[in-house]
Parts: structure tokens; sequence; C-alpha cells
């Protein structure tokens, strides 16, 4: 496996991505359980990818549902990946995952999986990268198999956006953003992260190998879909 070669989390923020985050949970929990729901259809022993797996939260939810499942906990962070390993073993399912420092693109293409989840993530990848990025997930997938991606999604150019960022701004100010912080917003949005419009993001997925994808989670920016590589 390539070693990322920056680790923007540091041990101590890793621990504390969780508490940061907790004020979402509702959102998450919502995504998590439709995500749940999606999925039900796997085989009892599906073999599942969580790439940007962060803390393990998706494998936790996901673990109690699907007994029977296996993980791969995909992240290019070791601090990141060394806090979920802590999780899942705190939780007793350590033993049905494996856990990988890296990207999607550095894993062999056999065995392939059942489904692959990306949570949260494709917010953070240059949009030139995006294209590459789903379709290493997508490559990773059996024929038939679920591609489930959620980030943070819509058109910053549309007469809409002036009242989403209120509505985004809300979210900030319940994880902890300051005046200043909110006032940064837009620049964030726009040059820190790589939000794309829902429209672009579908085709994308399209290109990847997801011939229909099916956008069933929407939470102000927070977007999610799901597709059956084909």
């Amino acid at each position: 496996m390539s070693k990322p070669a920056n680790d923007f989390f540091t041990k101590e923020l890793a621990q504390r991505y969780d508490e940061r985050n907790s004020k979402l949970s509702p959102i998450t929990d919502c995504l998590h359980f439709l995500a749940s729901l999606v999925l039900r259809d796997l085989p009892a022993q599906a073999r599942v990818l969580c790439a940007g797996v962060g803390t393990g939260t998706e494998i936790l939810a996901l673990s109690r549902s699907f007994p029977g499942w296996t993980f791969v906990a995909l992240d290019p962070s070791s601090s990141m990946l060394e806090t979920c390993r802590e999780r899942l073993e705190k939780a007793g399912i350590a033993d049905r995952c494996e856990f990988v420092q890296g990207e999607a693109g550095d894993l062999p293409r056999e065995p392939r999986f059942d489904a692959v989840l990306s949570l949260l993530v494709g917010h953070f990848i240059r949009r030139d990268d995006r294209p590459g990025f789903l379709r290493s997930m997508t490559d990773r997938l059996r024929n038939g198999g679920v591609l489930v991606n959620a980030e943070i999604s819509f058109d910053l150019e549309s007469p809409a956006f002036p009242s989403m960022l209120r509505n985004w701004e809300s979210i900030q100010s319940l994880m902890g953003a300051t005046p200043e912080s909110l006032a940064t917003l837009p620049a964030q949005l726009r040059e820190v992260l790589t939000v794309l419009p829902p429209e672009e993001t579908e085709n994308l997925l399209r290109q990847s190998g997801i011939p229909f994808p099916v956008r069933f989670f929407q939470s102000f920016m927070i977007c999610g879909w799901h597709g059956k590589k084909g």
C-alpha cells in the first residue's frame, strides 16, 4: 500500500472528531439508517469497503444490523485509523474488520466487494481528482455491487444558495463556529472544499460505472446517492 503523503489528523484531533461532530448525530444517524435499508439485499456474508472510514461510525451502525458482514476500514490518516480500530475493539467487532491505511486505488482489485461506502468524504477531493476517486471505488465492486456515496453537494451559483447558506450556518453554529469563522464560510465552501452541484456528482457517478444513481438522502447540503455497478 502507498502511504499518504500527508496526515492532517493528529491522534488528539482524531479522538476529538466524534465529539466535535456529535451535534450532527441526528443527520448521520438518519444517513446510516437509510444506507442500511439501501443495502439490505446484500448477501448475509457480504464484504464491505468503507473508504475514508474516519472513526468507524458507519461500521458500528451497519455491524449491528448485519452480523454476518465483514468490513475493510480504509483511511489515509493513520491517526484516524488507529482511533477507528480502538473504537471498534471497544465495541467488540474489530475481529470482523481489516484496517488498511491508504486510498481505494491502493487496494487490489480482487477479491471484489459487495458494497463500497464513501460517507462525507467526496467534498475533500479536488474536482480534477473526483472522477478517479469515484472510479477507484466502483472498480472494486463486484458486478451488481452497490456504491453508497454521500457528500456536501449544492449549486453554489444558484439563486437558492443564500438561503441554504443560512441553513448551513445554523449547522456550523451548533458545532461551535464563531462569528469570525461563519464569515469565512462561503470562501471555505468555494475554495477549501470542492462542493459540486448534485447534477455534476450524478454525472460523475454515471461515468464511474454506476448507470442509475439514486439520490436517497438530503439534509441541507449533505446529499447521498446509491447505485449498482452495471
